[in-house]
């Protein structure tokens, strides 16, 4: 089971190695970025290489330009799609008691309101072939509390929230939705905290971070024919971390 997937902030870090996957899947992807053209071209020239019967393309999208996001949405209308991984995020770290409502409002922009827009283009040919894939990275923040991720935490909430409920609203047309909630992953989003990784590392049962690939690795499988009979679910991929009750002796 293969088709065309579009990945969201698919230029480097996870979304890279979420392409990755799903080319080497056997899926055609088009993937956007923001910022990350360098790094998607070396990703495009990689993938031509490594897989070059597979169709890999990249567009450079702003998610929280609104008039962008929205003329980008109305091209995906027509299909024909098969899947959607909706990487892009936004982080914003502050104490809910300093926050910002206009940042706040920008990462919800990205986070949540341009996946509900993408989706409802990409819904129309999902439906008509009965057939589709939603899968959307979430965050343990929108699991647990954690100081400092007010905003971001409340965006990733709202994201598990809203796909649990597409979920079942698309499920009898044969439509999957599902929520990936990583930890702590080794990329360049976690370079801020390195002066904390080590004490951060051990209050993760697997005791380290999560390489990108291995999140990856789950995307593809809920995309791919093993995930047909998986929908409305929120999966952390965490190092055992939200399963610890978090009181340390």
């Amino acid at each position: 089971m293969s088709g065309r997937v579009l990945v969201t902030g698919g230029g480097r870090g996870l979304g890279a190695a979420i392409v990755e996957a799903l080319a080497a899947a056997g899926h055609d992807v088009h993937f956007t970025y923001r910022t990350a053209e360098a790094e998607a071209e070396a990703l495009l020239a990689r993938l031509a290489a490594a897989h070059p019967g597979a169709s890999v393309t990249a567009a450079r999208l702003d998610l929280a330009d609104r008039a962008a996001l929205e003329r980008f949405a109305e091209t995906l209308e027509d299909g024909p799609w098969f899947g959607l991984v909706h990487n892009a995020g936004l982080s914003y770290d502050t104490l809910a008691a300093t926050l910002d409502v206009e940042r706040a409002e920008a990462v919800m922009a990205v986070n949540l309101w341009s996946l509900a827009r993408i989706a409802k283009a990409m819904l129309r040919p999902m439906l008509r072939a009965r057939a589709g894939r939603i899968v959307a990275i979430g965050s343990v923040a929108g699991l647990r509390g954690n100081a400092g991720n007010a905003a971001y935490a409340a965006s990733k909430g709202a994201l598990h929230a809203y796909c649990r409920t597409l979920a079942i609203e698309s499920a009898k047309r044969g439509v999957t939705v599902n929520v990936i909630a990583p930890g702590f992953v080794d990329t360049d989003m976690m370079a801020g905290y390195g002066a904390h990784r080590a004490g951060m590392e051990k209050q993760i049962p697997l005791g380290r971070f999560a390489r990108p690939d291995e999140v990856a690795a789950l995307a593809a499988f809920l995309v791919g024919p093993g995930g047909t009979y998986v929908t409305g679910a929120v999966l952390p991929v965490d190092g055992g971390l939200t399963a610890m009750l978090g009181v340390h002796r």
